[in-house]
């Protein structure tokens, strides 16, 4: 296993990381709700974290909102005493969160879950704008940070950031943060905190922990059959899951990719994927390649939106390119996979921001680079997507989110 170090610990870090999101299949877990008991393969699970441990990772990321997660880890790394060989980073939910009581109340319940004293890389989930942010500093969290970590029952603090970019380099001037966590791939360079923001975390020494390298699964098993034949063209030996990660480990500001892996046959790809794997490693005509897949995979989206954000802000608060990505996902690549997605970009990263909130006003139309049809568009995604599936994901939602957030009137 390769391993990068982390700049502000030291701490020997596996390139490679264990996602522990997906062990279960529950609508809850899916949408980050922990409404059900989960649902997964315990024998089989237990068996790849061990498995995962032997091979050399030692970093496993999982959150008080993913069902089942932190206590099944928990258990299984007391179980074979593995808890001073390996990393736990988790989160809190800041979404349930309306008190200052409630910092401790969700970290205690974490620590008794993961059955650990401490834990070593601890995130602000979904911190994803300022008002956050300025709303748990009113609350005292800067000192209840300084006092965990005074006590070593938090050894790093990060977030986890699902916003606009230009946020994530304001959040990241707000605090002096130990790592940060964000989302990255070659599908999607420039979305969220990108490039920029992994280059501006990097700058200030800060370990950048990477999610959706895969986007979700959909660059190893959802891409258009052109794009994996480019894949084999290059290289038949190497799968389109190896070439999304390698893409990834090839930026030397990253420091751990992170991977749901719930098959022996993934963990085994993806630890030999890592063993290999180094900064810069990419040539030119790799890269080539990637241009190229990656015009395919987005050409075979339905609406031709570049997330350009133009358009944006909505009066209506609708997250348009977030609307328009989960719809080409729905068509281009699986109608579950495009629904999760919908769900989490419409009801879990904030305010409710689905096309069902559409005023038609326009105002989005005058602005769009491409010249799209937007309200035409959006009006297609909210026929498509807003059933009765995702009827019951916003009462799921609903039953969650903050209390004080905003609400405007539009749910």
């Amino acid at each position: 296993m390769q391993y990068r170090k982390d700049p502000r610990s030291g701490n020997q870090l596996s390139q490679l990381g264990f996602g522990c999101m997906r062990f279960s299949d529950n609508l809850a877990s899916s949408f980050g709700l922990s409404l059900k008991k989960n649902t997964f393969d315990e024998k089989k699970i237990e068996n790849l974290l061990v498995e995962a441990v032997d091979k050399g990772i030692n970093y496993f990321d999982t959150a008080y909102l993913y069902a089942g997660s932190e206590e099944f880890l928990g258990a299984t790394l007391k179980k074979y005493g593995l808890r001073d060989k390996v990393y736990i980073a988790t989160k809190l939910p800041t979404m349930f969160a309306k008190k200052a009581e409630d910092l401790d109340k969700y970290f205690d319940i974490e620590l008794e879950r993961l059955q650990t004293d401490h834990i070593d890389y601890y995130l602000f989930h979904m911190l994803s704008d300022m008002d956050s942010w300025n709303a748990l500093c009113s609350w005292g969290v800067k000192e209840w940070i300084a006092g965990k970590k005074a006590s070593g029952q938090i050894r790093q603090i990060g977030f986890s950031f699902h916003g606009a970019q230009d946020v994530f380099l304001k959040l990241l001037d707000a605090y002096d943060w130990d790592f940060v966590q964000i989302q990255y791939n070659y599908s999607d360079e420039n979305f969220q905190a990108g490039t920029t923001g992994l280059k501006a975390a990097a700058a200030k020494g800060i370990p950048v922990m990477i999610m959706e390298p895969l986007l979700g699964g959909r660059l190893a098993t959802g891409l258009p059959e052109k794009a994996v034949k480019r894949f084999a063209q290059e290289a038949k030996d190497i799968t389109p899951g190896a070439w999304g990660l390698n893409w990834v480990w090839n930026h030397p500001e990253v420091t751990v990719v992170l991977s749901g892996m719930n098959e022996e046959a993934q963990l085994e790809e993806n630890v030999r994927t890592a063993d290999a794997a180094v900064p810069g490693m990419l040539t030119d005509s790799d890269l080539a390649v990637y241009d190229d897949v990656r015009k395919i995979f987005n050409d075979s989206y339905k609406i031709h939106c570049t997330g350009c954000h133009y358009c944006m802000p909505c009066p209506a608060g609708v997250n348009i390119p977030g609307c328009f990505s989960a719809y080409n996902t729905w068509n281009a690549i699986s109608k579950s996979t495009g629904s999760m997605q919908y769900g989490m970009t419409t009801l879990l990263s904030g305010d409710p921001a689905y096309a069902g909130l559409c005023k038609k006003c326009g105002a989005c139309e005058k602005k769009c680079p491409q010249h799209l049809p937007i309200r035409e568009n959006l009006e297609e995604v909210r026929n498509a997507m807003e059933g009765t599936r995702f009827g019951a994901m916003k009462v799921a939602a609903r039953l969650f989110m903050h209390k004080g957030r905003r609400k405007k009137g539009r749910d």
